[in-house]
Parts: structure tokens; C-alpha cells; sequence
């Protein structure tokens, strides 16, 4: 059997959720080595080894490309609803697995746009495809305000994407971020924001967090973090939070470089620059809160067969 290993990916912010431009969305966020998944395939005469959700959409898969069935083996799995893009690594990593055991080559975006995923932020597309820490430029404005699973938009294109230097702590109490039709109530409580939003979270990305990610200023990349997690369409993710894990943010950011939530949480990380400081907060975290925590490196390469 084939063996797969996914990324997880920490979605740092949407960036217009205005649309007045003629696009929406747009993200940027960085892929993980860990959690992850790590999946085995192999031809069969049916979906065999999985159950529930995750049998149907190995089913779909091998109804739209027109195949009996195959056997997977799932030996570690990303958490759901919690904040790394579990649902997109699931469905690209078995649509993938799919192909590679019955040696059939088919481009990552096309199996995205076949299993859904992709059509709000493209950070979690890029992150299977290449890692690293990534930008997208999002969709045409007609797409709307909504989640993946209720939209039929393309994959969004990648604007640039850089290696990620740092390690990274993420920690999440036992509680779900919003999903489903939680989420999709969410877009159309709060969307379109302001234009003034929009543009404050452009210049943090543009002139902030890039820049520093390039100069390997740390520091200074925390600093944009921290920010982002008091405007536009982050500011109100956050502002839903339980207290615990907004507590747990604040925590997060005061012990290191820069820390914020990913995508609708619970998940929070923190930014450090070596490893011995993410040892230490990893211990920190878990002395203050007792709750799941992490330390891990950028997954740089994307998805990748064992």
C-alpha cells in the first residue's frame, strides 16, 4: 500500500470580506508538520477500513473518477473543528491516495474542485501542494460570502508562498470551533465588513508580515500576528471565542514573539523563534491550562508519499 502524510495548516486571517473590489476572501496561513494525517491506500473492490464521513467522500471519489472502491488505512488523524484544516487535508489526502494506488495522475486543484475544498481560503489547497507559509488572492466576487462546503468556486490562486523559519506552539482546550451551518450563519451575520477593515488587514500582510518573514525578523512578524487578531473579519472570530480561548490567546501572545487563533479556533499558537523557547512554553501552556498542546515545525514541503 501507498503512504501518505498530510500538513495541517493555521489559517492567520481572510482578507477582504468587503468584496467592493470585485473579489472576496483571500488568506494567508502556514502549513504544519504536526497533527497531521498519515494514510495508507490500495485497490479494492470497494470503500473498505473507513466509516462515516470519511467513507463518503472516498466513495465520491471513486464515483466521480470512476473506480471500484480502495482500502485505506488511517494510522493518525488531524482533530475536527478546531482550527488546521482538518476537512481539506482529509478529503485532498484520500482523493490523492485514490489516484496514487491505481497509478492514475491527476493535478491536486482538479481533485480540490472534486471533493469541494478550496472555494473560500485556498491557504489549506497550497499547504497539501507545496507547505510553507502562503497567500491567496481569493474569488470573484460573485461567489459571495460562504464557507467551502457551500460553494462551488475553484480553488483560490496562490499569490506567493516562503518557507517558515520558526517553531510553533499550538494549544486547544476540548471545545469546537464553528462549522457547518454555524459558520455559514456567521458569513451572513458579519459580511461584507468594512472597507477600512479590509485595508488595515492588507497593510498588516502587505508591509508587516511579509516583510518580517523575509528578513527572519521575528519579532517583528509576531508584532503583525498580534495585530491581525484585533481586525477585520479575525477581530470578530476572535470576539466569538469562549473566555477560556481568549484567555488562552492572550497567554499564548505574551509568552512569545507573537501568537493568534487559527481560522474559527479553538486552536491558538504562538511563534518561536528556537526550539527550546517553544519546549518551554509547550510546558508553560500545559502547567497553566491542561489542555492539548504542541510544539512543531512548518511543514515546508507539502504533502508527500512514504
Amino acid at each position: 500500500m501507498e503512504t501518505l502524510k498530510t500538513p495541517s495548516r493555521l489559517h492567520l486571517s481572510l482578507i477582504d470580506m468587503n468584496g467592493s473590489l470585485g473579489r472576496v476572501d483571500g488568506g494567508i496561513g502556514i502549513a504544519l508538520e504536526e497533527p497531521c494525517f498519515e494514510m495508507s491506500f490500495g485497490k479494492a473492490a470497494s470503500v473498505t477500513g473507513v466509516e462515516g464521513g470519511t467513507k463518503e467522500v472516498a466513495e465520491n471519489v471513486c464515483r466521480q473518477i470512476g473506480l471500484p472502491g480502495t482500502a485505506i488505512d488511517i494510522k493518525e488523524a488531524i482533530p475536527e473543528h478546531v482550527g488546521f484544516g482538518s476537512k481539506t487535508q482529509l478529503s485532498l489526502g484520500i482523493a490523492a491516495g485514490v489516484c496514487k494506488a491505481y497509478g492514475l495522475q491527476i493535478p491536486i486543484r482538479k481533485l480540490a474542485k472534486l471533493v469541494s475544498r478550496g472555494g473560500t481560503s485556498g491557504v489549506g489547497v497550497a499547504a497539501f501542494e507545496h507547505g510553507g507559509l502562503i497567500l491567496d488572492g481569493g474569488h470573484k466576487s460573485e461567489k459571495g460570502f460562504k464557507p467551502s462546503r457551500y460553494t462551488d468556486a475553484n480553488p483560490a490562486p496562490l499569490l506567493a508562498r516562503y518557507d517558515f523559519p520558526w517553531w510553533i506552539v499550538c494549544a486547544w482546550p476540548d471545545l469546537k470551533g464553528a462549522y457547518g451551518e454555524a459558520e455559514n450563519a456567521v458569513f451572513k451575520k458579519y459580511c461584507p465588513i468594512s472597507e477600512r477593515d479590509v485595508g488595515a488587514v492588507s497593510r498588516i500582510v502587505l508591509m508587516k508580515i511579509l516583510p518580517s518573514l523575509i528578513e527572519k525578523d521575528v519579532d517583528s512578524f509576531g508584532e503583525g500576528v498580534n495585530m491581525l487578531q484585533k481586525t477585520g473579519f479575525k477581530r470578530i472570530e476572535v470576539s466569538l471565542q469562549k473566555p477560556k480561548v481568549r484567555k488562552l490567546l492572550t497567554f499564548m501572545q505574551k509568552n512569545s514573539s507573537g501568537g493568534g487563533m487559527s481560522s474559527f479556533g479553538p486552536a491558538c499558537f504562538a511563534i518561536c523563534q528556537t526550539e527550546s523557547e517553544a519546549r518551554s512554553l509547550k510546558n508553560k501552556v500545559r502547567n497553566e491550562f491542561g489542555i492539548n498542546v504542541m510544539a512543531t515545525r512548518a511543514n515546508n514541503e507539502g504533502a508527500r508519499w512514504s
